[in-house]
This record gives C-alpha cells, sequence and structure tokens, in this order.
C-alpha cells in the first residue's frame, strides 16, 4: 500500500515538473522546467539606459524579437519614436563614457582602445590615436586645452590648437643600469694619462663639450623613473601641470592561485583555469608618490604621522596585549607597533586647481582617511576619519575611494560616510576641518550627483521604505529633501542633459523593469516606453509577495518577503529561501534579479507551501549595524534571523514546525549548510547550492573584511564553517555544485562530501554541474537543480497518507 502511495505521488510529481497544464480557472499552471527555460519566454528588459549627447534620443538594449542576443535600441525624449538603432548608427556613437569640459560643449572618451574628442553641438568626433596599443582614462587637463591619457602604463598630453603629443612621464620596468664600477688602479692610469699628455686631455675635453651639447640640443624628456617590477597605476597630472602623482603596486611573487579542472573541453583533454588565490594569501602592497617636474625628483608619501594608522584592530589589540604582558613577565620586550598598510586614492582637485585631497584606506579595511595633500611636501592633514571595527563598506563608499567631489566654493569636499550607523552624504571644509551633514535618518543615500548649475543634489535613497528606491533632489547646503520619482518599487534614474526629463527603469516585484520617461518635477506622470513581457508570462497571475517584518531574537527588525498558497493548509509546509552574495537586497518591492526563484516560489505557494524569503543580518540596504552584524560568525546571527523566521512562520501563519525546509545558492547555500549541520530541529530538509563550506579556502577581497584572515583569527574561521559541524546533520541535505565554478570552487563540496562520508551519514546527495561556473547558464542545468529541490521538499516536507 506504502508503495502504491508513493508511485501516486511520484507520478504526481513528474506532471508538475514537466508539462504546462492549463488550470481549471484558465490561469497557466506553473512547471519547473517552464519556469527554468531561457529566460527570454519572459521577455527581455530594456537595459544599459543611456542619453545622446544632445539630450535628443535615449538609448537602451532591448530584445523585443527574441534573438539570441540584445540589440540597441533608441527613442525620443519625449517617448515617441522606438525604434532599433542601425548598425552603422550604433558604431558612431560616442561612448556613454567619458570626461567633459566644464561648459559640457565637448566629450573626451575612449572606444576601442583609441581616444576620440566629440564636439556635442555638431555632433562630431574627431579621433585623437589610432594605434594597435590601447590607450585609455583621457581627461581635459585643467585649462581644457589638452587631453591627458594613459598608454603603456605612462601619461601622455595631445595639445587641441597644435595636435603635438607629448610623453609626460617615463616609467620603466626594472633598475637603472649602475655606472662602471670604481677601480683604484684603473682610476690611477687614467688620471696619469690626463696629466702627462695633452692629446688625451683635449680629446676627453672634446667628448665632454659635444655630450653637453647634444644635451642642450635634445628637447625636454620625462624624468626616467625605474620601477622594478613592480606595476604603475592611478597616474594624475596636477591643475599647474607641475606634479605628476601615481602608486606603484608590488604583486605578491609567492602568492598561490587555485585551479578549478575543467572536464568538458573542445580538445578532449582535462584543461587546467587559474582563478584566484585563498583568503590570507601574500597581498599587494601599495606606494603613493609625486613626481615633481620642477624639481626633477619623485617621492613617497608617508603616512606615518596620520591619526589612526597605528590602531590595530580590536581583536588583534586583546591578541597583542595577552602576547606583551607574557613578554613583560619573562623579560622580554614588547612588541613595536606598525604603520599599517595602505592604499590611496585621488588626488581630487579643486576646480580653481589650488588644493587637493585624496583618499586612503587601510588595507584590513578598517579605517577610510580623507586628508589634504600639499603635492609640493607630500604633507597630509585629516579632514575625516571613518573607523569600524567590522569593515568600511556602505553605498557610495564601497571599498575603494567612494564617492567625492569638490563644492563650488573651492573650500568644501563632498562624500559619503556610514558615521550615523546609515550612509549619508557630508561635507567638510578642508581650511576649518568643520565637517556637516547634509543628510540625515533611517536610510540610505546612493547615487549621488550634483546638478550642473551646482544648486541642488540628486540621489537615490530607500526613506519611503527600506524595499523601495526613488530619486530625490536636495538644495546644495541641506534642506528640504523633494522626491521626484513616485512609482511603487525601485527607480533607476538617467537625468537627460538639460536636466528637464528623466529617463527611469522601473520595475514592481511582480513586474520585470521597463523604460518610462517623464519630466524633472516633483508629481510629474512618468509614461511607459517598452512592453517587453511575452503573453505567455502575462498568462500567469504572478503574486505580490507581501514584505513583512518580524523580531529577531535580539529584538532587530528583520524585513522578509512572504509567499503564501491560495488557501493555505493547516499545519501546512514551509519553505525558507536564502538570498546569496552576502551584501545584497532581496526582501524588496522591485523585480528580483532571483528572478527564476522568484517564479519557482509561485509554483512551491502554488503546491501549498508557505515560502519566507529572508533580509538577514549581512543584507544590504538598512545600514551599518544589520551590514556588519555577520562580523567574526557568518552563520550567527545570519542563521538566528532564519530560525527566527521559522517561528514566525509557525507561529503567525500556522506552518509545521516539523515541515520546515530551507534552500539557496552561493552564501545561501552556505547559510543552509549551517543550518542544517547546526539547526537540525528547526529544518526537516534543505538543498545547498554552490555554497560556500570553509571560510579559509574562499577569496581574500571579501572574506578578510569578515573574518580577518585564518592565521590571525582562526576562532572566527573555525566558528563560521559549516565543515565544521558536518556530524550534526539529522534532516535530508541536497548539494548542488558547477564544477567549474571559479568564485566557490568545486573543491570545497569535494572536502565536505568526504567528510560526510567519514562520519557515516547517509541522507544526503551530491548533484554536480559539470559544464557550469558560478551561475549557471545552462536551462536544462537549472532544470535539473530544481527538480531535485522541488523533489526534496515533496518527500521530507510534505505529509505521507
Amino acid at each position: 500500500m506504502f508503495l502504491k502511495r508513493k508511485a501516486v505521488a511520484l507520478a504526481a510529481y513528474l506532471l508538475l515538473c514537466g508539462g504546462a497544464l492549463q488550470a481549471q480557472e484558465g490561469k497557466m499552471e506553473l512547471s519547473v522546467e517552464k519556469i527554468m527555460r531561457d529566460p527570454k519566454w519572459i521577455g527581455t528588459s530594456p537595459s544599459n539606459v543611456f542619453w545622446s549627447e544632445d539630450g535628443k534620443k535615449i538609448y537602451f538594449n532591448w530584445n523585443p524579437e527574441g534573438n539570441r542576443e540584445d540589440s540597441l535600441y533608441s527613442v525620443s525624449a519625449d517617448g515617441k519614436n522606438i525604434r532599433k538603432v542601425s548598425a552603422q548608427e550604433r558604431r558612431n556613437l560616442p561612448s556613454p563614457w567619458g570626461d567633459y569640459n566644464r561648459a559640457e560643449t565637448k566629450k573626451v572618451y575612449e572606444k576601442n582602445g583609441d581616444i576620440f574628442l566629440y564636439d556635442i553641438k555638431s555632433g562630431t568626433a574627431r579621433q585623437i590615436t589610432n594605434t594597435v596599443e590601447r590607450e585609455g582614462n583621457p581627461a581635459f587637463n585643467h585649462s581644457e586645452q589638452k587631453v591627458v591619457y594613459e598608454k603603456d602604463g605612462n601619461l601622455y598630453a595631445w595639445n587641441m590648437a597644435s595636435g603635438q603629443t607629448v610623453q609626460l612621464t617615463d616609467f620603466r620596468k626594472g633598475r637603472k643600469a649602475a655606472s662602471e664600477s670604481s677601480d683604484a688602479q684603473r682610476d690611477w692610469l687614467k688620471e696619469q694619462q690626463l696629466t702627462l699628455l695633452q692629446i688625451v686631455r683635449d680629446r676627453e675635453g672634446d667628448k665632454e663639450a659635444r655630450k653637453k651639447q647634444r644635451e642642450a640640443d635634445a628637447p625636454a624628456r620625462p624624468k626616467e623613473i625605474y620601477v622594478d617590477d613592480k606595476a604603475v597605476d592611478n597616474i594624475t597630472l596636477s591643475p599647474d601641470e607641475r606634479f605628476i602623482t601615481y602608486r606603484l603596486v608590488n604583486r605578491p611573487k609567492s602568492a598561490k592561485v587555485a585551479i578549478v579542472p575543467n572536464y568538458v573541453t573542445a580538445s578532449g583533454y582535462t584543461e587546467d583555469i587559474n582563478t584566484r588565490t585563498k583568503v590570507g594569501d601574500a597581498q599587494s602592497a601599495y606606494e603613493f608618490f609625486v613626481y615633481d617636474t620642477a624639481k626633477d625628483t619623485a617621492f613617497a608619501v608617508s603616512m606615518n604621522e596620520v591619526v589612526g594608522i597605528y590602531d590595530q584592530p580590536a581583536y588583534l589589540q586583546e591578541k597583542e596585549a595577552k602576547a606583551s604582558a607574557a613578554k613583560e613577565v619573562s623579560g622580554g620586550k614588547a612588541k613595536k607597533p606598525e604603520v599599517r598598510p595602505t592604499i590611496m586614492y585621488g588626488p581630487y582637485w579643486s576646480d580653481n586647481g589650488k588644493q587637493a585631497v585624496v583618499v586612503a584606506r587601510s588595507q584590513d579595511n578598517k579605517d577610510r582617511w580623507i586628508m589634504k595633500l600639499e603635492p609640493a611636501t607630500g604633507k597630509l592633514t585629516l579632514l575625516d576619519r571613518q573607523r569600524d571595527e567590522a569593515w568600511i563598506n556602505g553605498p557610495g563608499i564601497g571599498y575603494g575611494a567612494g564617492d567625492i567631489g569638490w563644492m563650488p566654493d573651492n573650500e568644501h569636499v563632498w562624500f559619503q560616510s556610514e558615521e550615523s550607523g546609515y550612509s549619508h552624504l557630508y561635507t567638510v571644509n578642508v581650511n576649518s576641518g568643520q565637517k556637516k551633514a547634509l543628510t540625515s535618518g533611517k536610510f540610505e543615500v546612493s547615487d549621488v550627483r550634483m546638478s550642473d548649475d551646482k544648486k541642488h543634489w540628486y540621489f537615490t535613497a530607500n526613506k519611503v521604505h527600506p524595499g523601495e528606491q526613488h530619486l530625490y533632489r536636495l538644495p546644495l547646503q541641506g534642506g528640504e529633501l523633494v522626491q521626484l520619482t513616485s512609482m511603487q518599487g525601485a527607480n533607476e534614474v538617467k537625468l537627460s542633459p538639460d536636466e528637464k526629463t528623466l529617463a527611469v527603469r522601473h520595475s514592481y516585484s511582480n513586474k520585470p523593469w521597463e523604460l518610462y520617461v517623464m519630466d524633472n518635477k516633483k508629481g510629474a506622470k512618468a509614461k511607459q516606453v517598452t512592453n517587453s513581457l511575452t503573453e505567455e508570462f502575462k498568462s500567469y497571475d504572478w503574486r505580490e509577495p507581501e514584505v513583512i517584518t518580524f523580531k529577531a531574537e535580539d529584538g532587530a527588525d528583520v524585513y522578509a518577503r512572504l509567499y503564501r498558497p491560495e488557501k493555505p493548509e493547516a499545519n501546512g509546509p514551509a519553505v525558507v529561501f536564502v538570498h546569496g552574495a552576502g551584501y545584497l537586497q532581496n526582501a524588496h518591492k522591485w523585480w528580483s534579479s532571483y528572478f527564476r526563484e522568484y517564479m519557482f516560489h509561485n509554483f512551491l505557494a502554488d503546491q501549498g507551501y508557505t515560502v519566507l524569503d529572508i533580509d538577514y543580518r549581512g543584507s544590504a540596504g538598512y545600514g551599518r549595524d544589520v551590514r556588519t552584524g555577520i562580523y567574526r560568525f557568518m552563520g550567527g546571527k545570519d542563521l538566528s534571523d532564519h530560525v527566527d523566521g521559522a517561528k514566525h512562520l509557525v507561529e503567525k501563519y500556522n506552518v509545521d514546525p516539523k515541515r520546515i525546509g530551507i534552500y539557496g545558492g552561493s552564501y545561501g547555500g552556505f547559510i543552509t549548510l549551517m543550518a542544517m549541520f547546526t539547526e537540525p530541529d528547526v529544518f526537516a530538509a534543505g538543498a545547498a547550492l554552490r555554497s560556500v563550506t570553509d571560510w579559509a579556502h574562499y577569496n581574500h577581497g571579501y572574506t578578510s573584511n569578515i573574518l580577518n584572515t585564518p592565521y590571525t583569527d582562526s576562532t572566527a574561521y573555525a566558528k563560521s564553517s559549516p565543515i565544521y559541524y558536518a556530524e550534526g546533520l539529522k534532516g535530508a541535505l541536497l548539494i548542488a555544485h558547477g564544477m567549474v565554478d571559479t568564485n566557490v570552487h568545486f573543491q570545497d563540496v569535494v572536502r565536505l562530501t568526504q567528510r560526510l562520508i567519514e562520519l557515516g551519514k547517509d541522507n544526503w546527495e551530491l548533484a554536480v554541474y559539470p559544464v557550469e561556473d558560478h551561475g549557471f547558464v545552462e536551462p536544462a542545468s537549472w532544470t535539473d537543480e530544481y527538480k531535485r529541490i522541488y523533489k526534496l521538499f515533496e518527500e521530507n516536507l510534505k505529509e505521507k497518507d
């Protein structure tokens, strides 16, 4: 009897995964195969939106015909006359990126490795370079009479009037050849010849005179600067053209790069893919230099006197305090504090060319300094220091210099900081050091830009709700914040060159991205330009997931998306989804980048599951404390948020506590493993996709910020890595991984597999995908993976008859 019921259940499962049936009410019935097809069945949303330089057209990538690739389209500024751009017009378009002169009548840009100067009024481009080498990073000099650009690691300037190109730097690999070494015997013989023989004296004198004449007749050349085997980057010319600043990058030779074997190849042989180093391996070292052309000298800018440069992170201070105390007891000397390695960005020059600031970040990412730079001496004056015992990041801050610029008065610099707990806009006076916050509140600001007339700011903020993004306008010195967009969801805005019109890419939770145009006015109505969705996609009534909050065990508010069946079963099953990327937001009101998972959650809800999609600790959109809530313990608050979410499902939505599953990919796969290993009584089944199993084997850039390094903070890695907890597995576990994953390597799950075998666990399975990287591409792979996930939940979360 049991086998018969199981066969019936399996037949139902195969039916649901296979064809696309029509429901009794006429609504399309979803299936895994339908959802996981090539996404073109949904329709292709417009992307990469940009304005023509004259502001008459909006360009964007689009694919309404369902071709293999997107094409470039254009539409007039009023939203009319949408058309596909011809190949000739596309080739003649200037790059959307580049540098404008102050009047914004000219633009310089790089395209296909060459430099172009574009006249906006006439719409014509002049090609500056046409070489097989690649030129890049073009910009106008301060007088706007030259175009400065980089080629082969050196700086060049092209004079617009004369057409002459001048090389400004001469960086050379290796070391300058040493002069012939001195030898006492040879020196004595030479001196004897000069003393005894007039002809020798005359010829040596002629030789020296010819040398001086050649040097006098030769054109001025930049100083030869030998950089050994270091790389040169961030080359910047000062407005008066006296100073050239640059960075030297010393890339470690000892760093070991991990290899990923590729088994399915055209050659028939296994081929190795070089990927990345592992966290804690040797890292590049950076030095910041000033080349003074007037003095023909170059010198390094020192951070030795900067406040906080010797401050070690708190976790190391505790460690070193114990070590110092032990040395004092034994009579040894305490360790002398060292200057922390840093990387410097800039300089950023005021519009009048008289002042410069730089941004420096410690390579442990605990500090960011904004400092005034005196290029003649290298003196640094601190303007702002942001320190975080976890790590510095956030909108407008990131992992580099962050957004920064000068105010019109040439005395104030604007920047973003999480000083208040949320990323906001600030200014600081470079002379007095006085700082002012222009925005404040429990919301985040991003994509800041100043209006062309220097009277307002434009930026995106989630002020209305953490899950909504709107464009705002703010007076330059702060004041009333004016919301310009009103469509609920997310609004990605590109201002027209005259700033009178907005091109808006908008989406809602159950409506993919479309292009709109609207006037740059409060309350203006947006006009939809594109209609991208297929009739097949529109034939299903896609759910609008409810964005809810619940209380975590520590009292924090946790946001989540909730999907419910039309007729929820009493004590029914539930699935908790864990988004990936760590610092990412998914419990929002716009079309998710996890669109396949969104559709799968609709499918699960149709099958009677309640689905909860949580923005756990570590997610974006909620400020610094949520962002850094996982510091030194991944699998701590981020996992307990999911446990609290499961409890919330039981208490409020009548879910059976013994019928809750969990799944996710990448970071979501990691949390799934931690959940199945450390909270086995909460989650009955889990699917861990492309998951990190041991953080000591992940990359440096991401992992070291959160867990420091394995050799300095081994406890954090042991606490945070699922492989150490595998003995706790009770429920059913599915592990799925691409074999050519160059992000989270297949080695991760191979090591975990061996661990599970040695522990004698038999309630798990491993599904491998030979041709897939971290982000799956092939519809067949997506389909196979999600069939297995659905089968896992059906067999372990549904009640047996």
